[in-house]
């Protein structure tokens, strides 16, 4: 395989995850409007959401481990050189960041911002 084609990658997995693959695409797309919205709706990232978020990022980051062992023929113990340990720590840190920014983006829009008046 001379290059990259994303039909290609699509193609593998789709096989690897079946129907998973279209409900977690549809969450990271609909999640990502839903952030950019909060954002505009804001005017900023709230920095104590951020915060907690974070630590619901943890939580993510070990879910996404777990669904690529799931969907994996290898697990840990199978991990032999840098470059894979590189892609488990890649997988960690999408999950992590994906679901901080999902809880984010949910905390934000059943609990908005409270508006500080100027008195």
């Amino acid at each position: 395989m001379k290059e990259l084609d994303p039909l290609i990658l699509l193609a593998v997995f789709q096989e690897m995850m079946g129907p998973l693959l279209w409900i977690l695409l549809a969450i990271i797309v609909g999640g990502t409007i839903a952030f950019f919205a909060l954002l505009a709706k804001e005017g900023g990232i709230v920095a104590r959401r951020m915060i907690s978020s974070q630590a619901a990022g943890i939580l993510g980051g070990i879910l996404a481990l777990v669904l690529m062992v799931m969907v994996s023929s290898s697990g840990f113990t199978d991990a032999g050189g840098p470059a894979d340990w590189f892609l488990i720590a890649l997988v960690f840190g999408l999950g992590f960041i994906g679901a901080a920014i999902l809880v984010y983006t949910v905390v934000g829009w059943f609990k908005p911002r409270k508006k500080i008046s100027a008195a």
